[in-house]
């Protein structure tokens, strides 16, 4: 299976770009970047910078249709997706389990999206796509319709529920990502403790 990271935001509330951000020792990123590693045979990482990447083992890929957001980003990595599924993520979320990933990873074969959902919602920047969506999703970026769960009527969709994620990631802090300097700081908190 491929993993697919998203790096190509603009990052405008931190100032600088959060992917380099030291958190605790390691890059934001980079703690992304391991756990995909651990888990997925092909890495894909979409930035339309792609030099502060280059050192990484992983196959680096420009936005095909520009300026439209995750959605954009997310169909450019499954587009050059060799896997039939890959999942998705972003480079500012730090706190990514590898436990819930792969019984993500497990659930996947009946359906195109699994996704998890929780009491803050749906979370599709982590989250399982099949190549079954590349039609749906190219449909809403042509018409600049850029919210990624307005395919999902279109294929069939695995909702993994918060009782499940908290079997393996309790205070369910896969979804963290960071936006602000005060989230950045959270994080490292959580970081220091565990450690």
């Amino acid at each position: 299976m491929t993993g697919i990271i998203l790096a190509g935001g603009k990052s405008k509330r931190m100032g600088e770009n959060k992917a380099f951000i030291d958190a605790e020792g390691a890059l934001l990123f980079e703690r992304v970047y391991r756990v995909c590693k651990e888990i997925f045979s092909e890495i894909i990482i979409v930035a339309n910078d792609a030099s502060p990447f280059e050192r990484y083992e992983a196959i680096l890929q420009k936005d095909i249709i520009l300026n439209k957001g995750a959605l954009g980003g997310l169909y450019t990595g499954l587009f050059h997706s060799a896997s039939y599924h890959a999942f998705c993520t972003a480079c500012d979320m730090p706190l990514v389990n590898p436990r819930v990933i792969k019984y993500m990873v497990e659930e996947r074969d009946e359906y195109d999206v699994v996704i998890p959902k929780t009491h803050d919602g749906l979370h599709p920047l982590h989250a399982i796509y099949s190549k079954e969506c590349l039609d749906p999703m190219r449909q809403l970026l042509d018409v600049d319709d850029l919210r990624i769960i307005n395919f999902f009527h279109q294929v069939r969709v695995r909702y993994i529920e918060e009782i499940e994620i908290k079997e393996f990631d309790p205070y369910m802090r896969s979804f963290i990502n960071v936006n602000t300097e005060e989230e950045m700081e959270a994080v490292r908190n959580i970081l220091r403790k565990a450690e």
